[in-house]
């Protein structure tokens, strides 16, 4: 059992990296990468980039490692804790191991894997608020066409796609009045809004398309008719296509039922990635598959409708599959991981890196 990994992981996770406040994390990383053979910097937008030569083997194509340094809210002031075996946080906060035990299980294996080929070795920034670091990344730094992305949290499946994500922010505008002396002179702005939220398909709208509200805030006083209201949807398909005409239909919808009593909305659609998937039988999924099967776990090749920096790298042309790194119930204060399931991580990236040198 890598106890050094472990202590590291712990360490990790006291460092505060929430979205957009990674700073401390790179500065982290900068430090320990070269402790273990590696040379690492930061490109323009914050991301970390770093190579390490290869161990036990010539000529081979490089291969990429990545993970992401930032952690959901609430992630500051982490106090892990190991019970049984198992790390969580107190329960005040989330954990952090998606992605630290990621980054944990990387560093463990550049120090102890006997046989690897050059190893390029990327961790962006702010993943979870929309792949924002990855799309900054400095791909002229990566020369490797295929890898893993240590990002899934079980063992059992490897991610080999990803869909279409659509982030539609709404702004109503009505007219603010006294909600007693004179409510006729104004235009409720979240009953513009209850309408246009009601009048969306949402949920799960078929096998490989959703769609959600998940934010609103609006109104400052109880006696007064709101002029303001904002609030957050999404959408997404494994159909890029699909996905398009529904953020275009969701648009549609909103406009129609704010404008109905007499309110206006302005609507800010950004596809923050397109669906893409690489094959079943990819060089990385197969190898991915093999090195699992040495620990015992049959792995499967999975679609999901989440999205990883996965999907960055593979419309870049970088082969990428996402392989487990063992957490569970992550972006929650419920999120652990099991010792023994890192360690299995661990044992498989380690053949992960002597097969992608074969």
């Amino acid at each position: 059992m890598s106890e050094r990994m472990v202590n590291q992981f712990l360490e990790m996770v006291k460092i505060d990296s929430e979205s957009g406040n990674e700073a401390k994390m790179m500065e982290y990383l900068l430090v320990e990468i070269p402790k273990i053979g590696g040379q690492a910097s930061l490109d323009d937008y914050g991301n970390l980039l770093a190579k390490f030569p290869a161990k036990g083997c010539q000529g081979k194509e490089p291969v990429l490692l990545s993970c992401h340094a930032d952690t959901v809210k609430p992630g500051v002031g982490i106090e892990p804790v190991i019970e049984d075996g198992v790390i969580r946080s107190k329960g005040d906060t989330i954990l952090g191991a998606d992605d630290k035990a990621g980054i944990a299980e990387v560093l463990e294996a550049m120090r102890v894997a006997e046989v690897y080929p050059p190893v390029e070795f990327a961790v962006s920034r702010q993943e979870e608020v929309g792949l924002l670091g990855v799309k900054e990344m400095d791909f002229s730094q990566i020369t490797a066409k295929r890898g893993f992305l240590m990002d899934n949290d079980t063992l059992d499946t490897i991610v080999i796609g990803g869909p279409s994500y659509f982030a539609i922010d709404v702004d109503i505008t009505g007219k603010s009045a006294h909600a007693g002396m004179e409510p006729e002179k104004g235009i409720n702005a979240i009953l513009a809004a209850a309408k246009a939220i009601s009048a969306l398909k949402l949920g799960r709208l078929d096998h490989e398309t959703t769609a959600n509200v998940g934010v609103i805030e609006g109104g400052l006083i109880r006696n007064g008719v709101p002029d303001q209201v904002k609030f957050l949807a999404e959408c997404r398909s494994a159909d890029h296509e699909k996905g398009v005409k529904l953020a275009a239909e969701m648009e549609r919808i909103i406009h129609e039922q704010v404008e109905s009593v007499g309110a206006k909305a302005e609507i800010s659609t950004d596809n923050l990635c397109r669906a893409v998937s690489i094959p079943d039988d990819a060089a990385p999924v197969k190898i991915a598959q093999q090195a699992l099967s040495t620990i015992g776990i049959t792995a499967k090749p999975i679609f999901i409708t989440g999205f990883t920096d996965a999907s960055i790298y593979n419309n870049q042309g970088i082969q990428m599959a996402v392989v487990g790194i063992g957490a569970k119930d992550e972006h929650s204060k419920d999120e652990s991981i099991a010792i023994q399931d890192m360690q299995n991580a661990l044992t498989a990236l380690i053949e992960m890196l002597r097969l992608s040198a074969e």
